[in-house]
């Protein structure tokens, strides 16, 4: 058999491992694919014959192609928001949307829109340790550090997508009872649950972008503010609990791309306030974490 028909058939063997571990870094499959043809075009370059281990070198040059276009990402400007994971409907690989949406289920959609605020060298030590098993002396060679940063690098990652910063007032797990009773209520559309767990004088704060008014609105009162939100409350996509900037809050990330985050105040076991935040310069200045279940 020739060296490239050869070469053809065992890469064809790596193509699904490969798009899996470019669509957990890059949360695009069109970028993914684009990632895994990259790798192809390298090793079709290279002296395949000195190559000991085929499915390491791919899965390495698969991490470097996407750590160099996190990388670029990110010096553009597009690091977050214009670099979200893409609804399958709406990826460069449209034609086949299933398996995008495989994927997508695969990795969590909330999941990956936490990965994308991480530095690109955080997201390719995570991915690569967490999930593919990788040796931090394998993960150093790629993000061009030493073993110690590379499992530095994963362990603050880490932190950050499973949420262990310490919440500021009540504990996290009176944050998140209160919150998903919020939560419940709003989706049933059920006015007097939503009461039962407001302050009476609640400010809800909209900012001008989802408000879709051209100005940031204000609110005051629990019952006036509930009556007016369930009228369209079924039409709102379920939330995703989260931490923002260290307290439980709710984020609604159609597709994995994140559209708008509710951020709360509580006192006295009530929500006393909370906002309601979409314009994408403020949703990029938030950290954000998801609460494991």
């Amino acid at each position: 058999m020739p060296e490239q028909e050869w070469l053809a058939e065992r890469f064809e063997e790596n193509r699904s491992r490969l798009r899996a571990v470019a669509y957990r870094m890059l949360g695009s499959l069109g970028e993914a694919e684009d990632a895994v043809q990259e790798t192809w075009l390298r090793l079709s370059r290279s002296d395949a014959a000195h190559i000991e281990n085929l499915s390491g070198w791919l899965t390495t040059v698969t991490a470097r192609v996407c750590l160099d276009a996190l990388r670029s990402r990110k010096s553009r400007g597009e690091e977050s928001l214009d670099a979200q994971p893409e609804h399958p409907q709406g990826s460069k690989a449209a034609a086949n949307p299933e398996q995008e949406a495989i994927l997508a289920d695969s990795v969590g959609l909330a999941l990956l829109v936490v990965l994308n605020r991480l530095e690109p060298a955080e997201r390719v030590a995570l991915v690569l340790h967490d999930l593919f098993g990788f040796s931090f002396d394998e993960i150093a060679t790629i993000v061009e550090r030493s073993p110690e940063a590379a499992r530095q690098l994963a362990s603050r990652a880490r932190r950050r997508v499973q949420g262990v910063a310490k919440p500021p007032t009540a504990s996290l797990s009176e944050q998140r009872e209160l919150i998903n009773a919020f939560l419940t209520a709003f989706r049933a559309g059920d006015v007097e649950a939503l009461v039962a767990v407001l302050d009476p004088d609640l400010v809800v704060r909209v900012d001008a972008t989802a408000a879709h008014a051209g100005a940031a609105q204000e609110v005051r009162g629990a019952r006036a503010w509930a009556q007016g939100a369930v009228a369209y409350a079924r039409l709102i996509r379920p939330a995703t609990l989260c931490l923002v900037d260290g307290a439980v809050g709710a984020m609604f990330a159609p597709g994995g791309r994140l559209d708008r985050v509710l951020r709360f105040t509580m006192q006295d076991g009530k929500i006393v306030q909370f906002e309601i935040i979409a314009d994408p310069a403020r949703l990029e200045s938030l950290d954000l974490a998801v609460l494991p279940d």
